[in-house]
């Protein structure tokens, strides 16, 4: 949904979304619904076996980091940078905990569930977050909140 939002808002904005084949067929269906489906389109399989290519200006990993471990997130940014052109960003929506991983409530509680149903994800927190993107190449990473979601933007910018 984010990648068709992406579409709607940006008219000349071309999409190409890395999912499994199943999740695909539905985005699909949604990109049609959307008006947007001849800016959109499908890559299927993993994000990490997948050649998602170059000369993008942005990608997008929303709500996917949280199931991953630290190293899985830094293999996976670094990808990210790669595929990107000379100034391009990535962009991750995500829920963030403070430092005191305790605390926002939802963020944490998130984070619990990640433990629960995941091999090793879990909510980062903002720091973790620039210090993977530092280890994936990127030159500047900052965190902002996304009212009145409980979830953060973050910025991965080259230098």
């Amino acid at each position: 949904m984010f990648g068709i939002a992406m579409a709607r808002a940006v008219r000349d904005a071309q999409v190409t979304a890395v999912d499994w084949r199943a999740v695909l067929s539905l985005a699909r269906e949604n990109a049609e619904a959307a008006g947007v489906s001849e800016r959109y389109h499908t890559l299927p399989g993993s994000a990490f076996d997948a050649d998602w290519g170059s000369g993008f200006d942005l990608v997008l990993l929303a709500n996917f980091l949280h199931q991953l471990d630290r190293n899985a997130c830094v293999t996976l940014l670094r990808k990210a940078r790669k595929s990107l052109v000379s100034g391009g960003r990535a962009a991750a929506v995500e829920f963030v905990v403070n430092p005191d991983r305790v605390s926002p409530r939802f963020p944490v509680t998130f984070s619990f569930q990640m433990l629960g149903s995941t091999p090793q994800g879990e909510a980062y927190t903002a720091r973790e977050f620039e210090e993977m993107g530092q280890a994936a190449g990127f030159g500047n990473v900052s965190t902002r909140s996304l009212p009145p979601t409980p979830q953060s933007l973050i910025l991965f910018e080259q230098e």
